[in-house]
Order: C-alpha cells, then sequence, then structure tokens
C-alpha cells in the first residue's frame, strides 16, 4: 500500500493505495469494480481516510492469507492515529466488490467478507456500505465529514459470449505434440 498526500483539496486514489485527511474542504475518490474501499473516520477529530484493495484475501492451495487486506487496513487506521483520531471513534463504511465479469470467482464478494469481517473483529462499527452487484462504483468521500457519495460508473457489464467449438481438421497427416 502506498499512501498519496493532498492536492488542493482533492485526492485520488488507485489499486493499493490510501489516503488520510483533516482538512475540511479535501475530498478523496476512487473507481472500484471487484476491488473494496473502506472509508474510516474519526466521528469526534474529525479526519478521515480511504484505501483501494485489489484483493484482500489469497489463497494458494489449502492456504489462506489475509495479509494484504490486514495491511491496507493497519495502514489506515494508523495514518488516522497519526493525524489525531481515537480507535475507539473510529466509523466505517466499505464500498465495491462488484462481480465484473460472468464466470469467473467471485473475488469482489471475498474483497467485501474480509473488510465487514476485519471490521467487526476489530470492533470498528460499519455504518454504510454498497457491495456486490455487476456495476463498478465510483465513490467521493469527505473524510471530515465521514459522508461519501457512490455513483454507479458505466452501464451494466456485457456477459462474455460462450467460445464456438473448434472444428476439426482430418487428414491432416502432422501430428503436433
Amino acid at each position: 500500500m502506498r499512501q498519496v498526500q493532498s492536492a488542493g483539496g482533492k485526492i485520488t486514489i488507485t489499486q493499493g493505495e490510501f489516503a488520510v485527511s483533516g482538512e475540511r474542504d479535501c475530498m478523496i475518490s476512487t473507481i472500484l469494480g471487484s476491488c473494496v474501499a473502506t472509508c474510516l473516520w474519526d466521528t469526534t477529530r474529525r479526519v478521515g481516510g480511504m484505501n483501494h484493495v485489489l484483493v484482500a484475501r489469497s489463497k494458494s492451495g489449502p492456504i489462506q492469507s489475509d495479509a494484504a487486506g490486514v495491511n491496507a487496513m493497519e495502514l489506515l487506521i494508523n495514518a488516522l492515529i497519526r493525524l489525531g483520531a481515537d480507535r475507539a471513534s473510529l466509523r466505517a463504511k466499505v464500498f465495491g466488490g462488484a462481480k465484473m465479469i460472468s464466470g469467473l470467482s467471485d473475488i469482489g464478494q471475498e474483497n467485501g467478507h474480509f473488510m465487514l469481517d476485519f471490521l467487526e473483529r476489530e470492533g470498528i462499527p460499519c455504518v454504510g456500505q454498497s457491495l456486490g452487484g455487476t456495476m463498478a462504483r465510483q465513490i467521493r468521500f469527505y473524510p471530515a465529514e465521514g459522508r461519501a457519495l457512490v455513483k454507479s460508473a458505466g452501464s451494466r457489464p456485457v456477459p462474455p459470449a460462450p467460445s464456438e467449438p473448434v472444428e476439426r481438421q482430418t487428414g491432416n497427416p502432422v501430428e503436433l505434440f
């Protein structure tokens, strides 16, 4: 994860990035498909931030690792604490986790479940969410207020067309191995 700094009150983050701010006029934005963004803010100290996580939980055979998701959340929480946030006053909103391509694994759903589970384990109330579906989302988060605007980005994705069966040729004397 990489922290992005403010540029004139507007911060745009992409996959693997996060940003925090206590500036009153700051807005943090991102666009999500299957990725998940968690917006955290301190309700009393008026500081907040957002991360953008591509894959929160990875699996290799029987081994599952939450390292990427935990790292993304801990970096965001620690950056907020450095700005003066009180962990007990943090509130969250979670967005994204769409299933963007039909027929593939639903990594978006897994990302959303990870974030909600993490917040519950850490005792951080999730007061709003927009997860799942099949459309991308544009998120605009105002960290000093804890206000988030969500807009569907684009139209419903078209499922991939079924592949045509491969025509077998007969009579070819060449055999490839």
